[in-house]
């Protein structure tokens, strides 16, 4: 039996990840669809209401979103200056951190919503984010995963949470105005 080239091994150790982090994208769409949503909003803590909270929790997510691109960039040699590695592992933290009350009323008072394309692009975004998210903290540690994994997985859940921020935050800030 010959040995896998080192290339093929790479992308091979990329199976796990994406298989897990594809289910985790499936998970959450099925039980944000076959759960019946309470429509109540759980622990807005301190904001008047469940949407001003989500809206400012995601906007907070977003702009550790731009850090993270910023610090990566740096850590990549892309951008002359050097920022410390330790603040994108914590902005990608905080990010994530800011992410779980939003995503835990969305899929416990709305659940996965289609009749509106805003609402089924954001719903879509929302259980993919977290699917990428998944897959590449997986990926993290494995050593022998091809250069670009990282870069690409990173693009994606910053491109899923800059989308999912437009068809939420944007939206809310552009129809309903700055509110707490």
């Amino acid at each position: 039996m010959t040995a896998l080239p080192q290339q093929s091994r790479g992308v091979t150790t990329l199976l796990v990840p994406l298989l897990i982090g594809g289910l985790v994208v499936v998970a959450l769409g099925v039980f944000g669809r076959a759960h019946t949503p309470t429509g109540f909003a759980v622990g807005v803590a301190g904001f008047s209401a469940a949407l001003p909270m989500k809206v400012w929790l995601t906007t907070g997510a977003f702009v550790l979103a731009i850090v993270q691109v910023v610090s990566a960039l740096s850590m990549w040699g892309k951008l002359g200056i050097t920022i410390p590695p330790a603040v994108h592992r914590w902005s990608g933290r905080l990010a994530f951190l800011l992410t779980i009350p939003v995503a835990f009323h969305c899929l416990y008072a709305l659940g996965l919503q289609y009749d509106v394309p805003r609402v089924l692009a954001h719903s879509l975004l929302g259980c993919f984010f977290y699917g990428v998210f998944t897959a590449k903290l997986l990926a993290l540690p494995k050593r022998d995963t091809p250069g670009w994994t990282l870069p690409v997985f990173g693009g994606l859940a910053f491109t899923a949470l800059i989308g999912l921020w437009l068809t939420s935050s944007f939206w809310f800030f552009t129809a309903i105005g700055f509110k707490v």
